[in-house]
């Protein structure tokens, strides 16, 4: 057997090199770059086996490991999960500053590859720099903090084990039902030992994503159940993306007559023009989706969590009679509340049960019924446009740059208030320009994210949105992709503090407290000059006053040849209503009068909770 010695880190790096994959019948690489910060932990090795094919395996410097991966996360979400990017960190803080956007990718269900460096595995010199001693078990290292947030973990403590481990990390991570991020704890010392690998593990190998073909039985059942429907709804949730399945949906309910609504994750499945779209679902979402929502007698839900976002804490599905059919390709979703689970791809289950169906549509009133609400909707969006509010709510903002926006253009955001505005409020022009991170809502993914999704998406304009609570947890990679030629539209609403949460703190009877800047404790009430804080960083950037002034400012920042920066003032008190309910703690006993009124209303909400079958 042929054999080639190299280092532990030298083979892994040869290894991802050699992976490839087909996009649009292109062959191109499978991981196609590396988000670096180094430390003791992993430049001496990984960094030295990473610099020789740095045209090959670009390798990109971040300001935050947490920032890097959730870059990773986002790139793999514009591509699809067709392509992985990599992060490595050292040991310690570097390690763990990563948990966090393990966790988002985990709920997300996203691949990204994370490369920790790890502490000896002889331990003669422990406790070495950044190592947290345990004190009952020696072999435990920050790096098993990974484990619940992994869908693969593995530490190698020898060398010739990566023949083994990174395929079956690349099997998670490719896997349609398992997808996630996959850890791997790198020890210094096995990253310098050298091995003779077999020549053939370095081969180039081209991979794809499986479709899973549905159990006949279960396709059987589940078009017995729509034949019976009259008000059948779609679900369409993230996997329809993944799974590519956009344009068979679109086709499988104007064939069927059904209105199509999305979740976060699966939003712009369709465009928002198209007939059969009846809007986003749920507590974020609008009154037309969640008006239907309440009224189907059968649910089927096409990739998706089923989250208490998109059920309404289980009570948006009102009818009396209603039934689940889900459809996706990770059975644990699949099962869920008791449902006709049809386990499979997307496409292909769609497909399969469409040739089951015949002649059935459902009755034309109930599409009647849809448009007719998706008008009122697209009325009520559209009187958020030209108010002279002042500041501005968010709607107004949304509804202003949407309209001036380009059809390709990437709307992106993550936690706050922005993303149940965006949800409910941004009507998507083309299909795949959306990503709002709401599976594990992670206040900083929005500028670290569309860093990511530049990469992805190349020529096309990424629009990220973020509240001024966001921006300041996580801003330094606006210098990343200054830094990196990756250029973002940046549009900071400003709204005094985390107003959302103060929002949902009032409406459960409490008393504004600790949110907004103005009721949190402090003795100076100083407001960050977003705009020069932008600027310094290299990004252009200018404040905007009224609604008015955003069009021009849109436009400048479409041409400009850098990240552009548009900061504007928003409403703190003002905010676009979809009509769900959402359950959160609200106290047994309290003192105030509200919080006990506020109580006596969940309760009365609980009692409308789906519980099973």
């Amino acid at each position: 057997m042929e054999t080639v010695r190299l280092t532990m880190a030298q083979a892994v790096v040869r290894w991802l090199i050699a992976q490839k994959t087909v996009i649009d019948g292109e062959t191109v690489p499978l991981f196609p770059g590396v988000f670096a910060i180094f430390g003791h932990g992993n430049v001496s090795c990984l960094g030295e086996a990473l610099q020789p094919v740095s045209e090959q395996l670009p390798t990109w410097r971040g300001q935050n490991e947490q920032g890097m991966a959730l870059a990773a996360m986002a790139f793999a979400k514009a591509r699809r999960r067709r392509q992985i990017m990599v992060a490595t960190a050292s040991i310690g803080p570097g390690c763990t500053n990563m948990i966090t956007a393990a966790a988002a990718a985990h709920a997300n269900r996203l691949p990204i590859l994370l490369l920790a460096g790890d502490t000896f595995t002889h331990r003669i010199v422990d406790p070495v720099l950044q190592q947290v001693e345990n004190f009952d078990d020696p072999t435990t290292t920050v790096c098993d903090a990974f484990r619940p947030v992994s869908r693969y973990w593995d530490r190698i403590t020898r060398p010739e084990q990566i023949v083994r481990s990174l395929p079956q990390a690349l099997g998670v991570m490719l896997d349609p039902a398992d997808c996630g991020p996959a850890f791997i704890a790198l020890p210094q010392d096995v990253q310098s030992e050298a091995y003779n690998y077999p020549s053939a593990f370095f081969a180039e190998r081209v991979h794809h994503i499986r479709r899973p073909v549905p159990d006949p039985r279960d396709t059987t059942a589940a078009a017995a159940l729509i034949k019976q429907a009259r008000q059948p709804l779609i679900i369409a949730g993230g996997g329809v993306h993944y799974s590519g399945a956009g344009r068979e949906l679109t086709d499988f309910a104007v064939r069927r007559g059904i209105p199509v609504v999305e979740t976060v994750a699966g939003k712009a499945v369709m465009e928002h023009s198209h007939p059969n779209y009846a809007g986003a679902v749920g507590v974020i979402g609008g009154a037309s989706a969640n008006y239907l929502a309440a009224r189907a007698d059968l649910v089927i839900a096409v990739g998706a969590r089923l989250q208490d976002f998109t059920t309404g804490s289980w009570t948006a599905f009102q009818h009396p009679e209603v039934r689940f059919v889900t459809v996706n390709a990770a059975r644990w979703d699949a099962l869920k509340q008791h449902s006709q689970a049809v386990i499979g791809d997307a496409r292909v289950s769609l497909e399969a049960i469409d040739d089951l169906l015949g002649g059935y549509q459902a009755p034309a009133e109930w599409m009647d019924t849809s448009r007719a609400q998706m008008d009122k909707w697209n009325t009520y969006l559209d009187s958020w446009l030209n108010r002279s509010d002042t500041p501005p709510a968010y709607q107004s903002v949304i509804q202003t740059i949407w309209q001036v926006s380009d059809p390709d253009d990437y709307c992106l955001s993550a936690a706050g208030g922005l993303p149940g505005e965006l949800n409910m409020g941004w009507r998507s022009k083309r299909a795949e320009t959306f990503d709002c991170e709401f599976g594990y809502s992670t206040m900083g993914y929005e500028i670290a994210g569309a860093w990511g999704a530049k990469m992805a998406l190349g020529d096309r304009d990424v629009v990220t949105w973020v509240g001024d609570g966001s921006y300041l947890m996580m801003n330094s990679d606006i210098y990343s992709t200054v830094f990196s030629g990756h250029k973002l539209i940046v549009m900071v609403c400003d709204n005094g503090g985390f107003a959302v949460i103060n929002r949902l703190q009032v409406s459960v009877g409490g008393e504004e407290f600790n949110n907004l800047l103005s009721s949190s404790r402090h003795q100076r009430m100083a407001r960050v000059d977003f705009v020069e804080h932008a600027r310094s960083m290299g990004a252009l950037a200018e404040r905007v006053a009224r609604l008015d002034q955003l069009p021009a400012a849109y436009r400048r920042a479409k041409q400009a040849d850098r990240t552009y920066v548009i900061v504007i003032e928003t409403h703190p008190y003002q905010w676009g209503e979809g009509g769900a309910w959402w359950e959160v703690g609200i106290p047994e006993v309290s003192e105030r009068e509200l919080v006990r009124i506020a109580r006596g209303q969940s309760e009365a909400e609980r009692k409308q909770q789906r519980v099973g079958v």
